[in-house]
């Protein structure tokens, strides 16, 4: 199998423990590749709902009216965006980790 996220070095079959920075950037993709999936899904739950009978029978169960649907397809919307806000946070603080010690210091001492 090909890994490109450094789990091994040249010659070196995959070990059952990785090192923590790989486990967590393998966690992140992880979570890259379901966000979207998963939004999905979550977007779609409307359609399964059943219609709203224009003229209920008495003491008759009636379907999901649209109003309701609009309001949890735009409740999951903006909790897809705060998803992926949380996601982008956690990629940018964990950056540095990956990159052995992050950007250099802005306005310090100057060489």
């Amino acid at each position: 199998m090909i890994r490109g996220d450094g789990a091994e070095g040249e010659g070196e079959t995959g070990a059952p423990f990785v090192e923590r920075r790989t486990y967590r950037r393998r966690r992140l993709m992880d979570v890259a590749r379901v966000l979207p999936v998963l939004g999905a899904l979550l977007l779609l739950v409307p359609l399964m709902w059943p219609d709203p009978d224009p003229y209920p029978a008495p003491d008759s169960m009636s379907g999901m009216p649209l109003s309701r649907a609009m309001i949890y397809i735009l409740v999951v919307w903006a909790g897809l965006i705060l998803a992926s806000f949380g996601f982008a946070l956690a990629v940018r603080r964990w950056a540095e980790h990956w990159t052995e010690g992050g950007e250099p210091r802005r306005g310090g001492d100057a060489d």
